[in-house]
């Protein structure tokens, strides 16, 4: 099984602590980038740190919640070799992996209920990439990344 990081600011807290309780049910093991509870940190930084700790290798796969989970995407694809997506149903989970490899899924509290989060995780954990055609899309992505990629 894949190492899990997870992380959210406070508006995705909530769902933040059911994932990772079904994390646990589906027999993941994950690392909290927080918030916790009474935390106010802000996106930027919980995105910045999970992501890193994809592009290090530390971990496998990432699950970062905000309120509508754009926030969260837009700072986790500024780190250089991760692709992270905004999925708001299962086929756009599935889709994420078998054709983009992403390696974190992004979710909005304020945009999916609990039950649908739920699934759009066990989507996106049981897919993997599929290679073929999307094969060399994923690598002009990771050239264009590369090309673009600043001293960090």
């Amino acid at each position: 099984m894949p190492s899990i990081a997870i992380g959210s600011d406070i508006a995705g807290y909530e769902l933040k602590e059911v994932i990772k309780v079904y994390l646990k049910q589906l027999g993941y093991e994950y690392t909290d980038f927080g918030v916790g509870r009474d935390e106010d940190t802000d996106y930027p930084e919980i995105a910045l740190t999970l992501a890193k700790s994809i592009s290090s290798g530390e971990h496998e796969r990432g699950i970062l919640v905000c309120g509508t989970g754009i926030g969260m995407a837009i700072v986790a694809n500024k780190v250089g070799g991760v692709r992270a997506a905004v999925c708001h149903d299962p086929y756009s989970a599935e889709r994420a992996r078998k054709s983009n490899n992403a390696q974190i899924l992004t979710m909005g509290a304020r945009v999916i209920g609990i039950e649908l989060a739920k699934s759009i995780v066990s989507t996106w954990l049981h897919s993997e990439f599929e290679g073929g055609r999307s094969t060399e899309k994923v690598k002009k992505v990771d050239m264009i990344d590369n090309s673009y990629r600043r001293v960090q």
